[in-house]
């Protein structure tokens, strides 16, 4: 059974981090959200501003602003979203020399005030950030994990449910691999109510190309028009604390090391992961197509040399 208590940390209270609170605060399921920034007085604006909704939810949440690790401690989950976010005419790998660098100041900093966390990173490059976070903490096992694909693969189920004009809930498909220009779909085993995706009247490998294309566009478009995304990511963060708050043991395509996965080893990318109390439980094995393999192997060789 799930606890009453449910404290929650967002580090880093930029766009992304604070969208994430809104979210999670808008849930009702948190009893505590901690906003941990290096700027303790952006920090208190953005809690004053969440506690003027308060009277108008039906459960009540306490909200700390600080800059001090030390109330961190007994944080059920930390989102860890510091650290430089993409501009338009970057690349997600383009932010890994700065964002390495916070991590690495701030991530042993986390696990010596909240040891027992769930750490969920979000700031870019995620599958980067992920697998140098395990080599900073090396016995952290499932507790430290990345937003990964989760991201990609809400995106792509609502480009498919506008061709199919279904509800994507009922749209299972994944896209894996990197949170980056090497993701790629899952489609050979993609069904719609059981149905597999290709034999859904109407819908045919072109249809599905162009579905992917705009979820692979997605971000660099939004980027463009608005400077950041953060409305998305945000609910996508509020899904994962849920599961964990529930101990819901939902699957969820999340980025974590992989070791001699499918033959592939010294990355982190996102697979199929069972999601609970505990962080990642399991990761499942994928019966991939050749094609789908082979866009797996172009990930790990797209992010080896950033993992050295």
């Amino acid at each position: 059974m799930a606890n009453l208590s449910f404290k929650v940390a967002v580090v880093g209270c930029g766009k992304v981090g604070m969208t994430a609170a809104y979210a999670m605060m808008l849930s009702g399921t948190p009893t505590e959200i901690v906003l941990f920034d290096r700027n303790k007085d952006k920090a208190m604006g953005e809690k004053l501003d969440l506690e003027h909704a308060l009277s108008l939810l039906s459960g009540y949440v306490n909200i700390t602003a600080t800059d001090n690790y030390a109330d961190l401690s007994e944080s059920r989950l930390i989102v860890y979203s510091a650290g430089a976010a993409q501009q338009p005419g970057q690349t997600r790998l383009d932010l890994v020399n700065t964002n390495k660098k916070i991590l690495e100041e701030v991530l042993p900093k986390i696990n010596q005030a909240a040891p027992k966390s769930v750490i969920l990173i979000v700031a870019n490059p995620v599958d980067v950030l992920t697998y140098f976070a395990h080599k900073l903490i090396p016995d952290a096992g499932g507790k430290i994990f990345g937003s990964g694909t989760m991201l990609d693969t809400a995106r792509l189920r609502f480009h498919l449910s506008e061709a199919l004009k279904i509800n994507p809930h009922s749209i299972h498909a994944y896209v894996l691999g990197e949170h980056g220009d090497s993701s790629f779909p899952v489609f050979a085993n993609t069904t719609v109510g059981g149905q597999k995706l290709l034999e859904v009247p109407g819908m045919s490998e072109t249809v599905v190309a162009e579905a992917y294309q705009k979820t692979k566009e997605a971000a660099n478009k939004i980027i463009e028009a608005k400077g950041a995304t953060y409305y998305a990511i945000g609910v996508v963060v509020m899904k994962i604390m849920q599961a964990v708050f529930s101990d819901s043991k939902t699957v969820y395509p999340l980025s974590v090391p992989l070791d001699n996965y499918l033959g592939f080893s010294g990355v982190a990318l996102s697979v199929p992961c069972i999601l609970g109390v505990n962080g990642v439980e399991k990761i499942l094995a994928v019966d991939l197509s050749p094609a789908e393999k082979a866009a797996l192997e172009k990930s790990v060789v797209a992010l080896k040399p950033y993992c050295e």
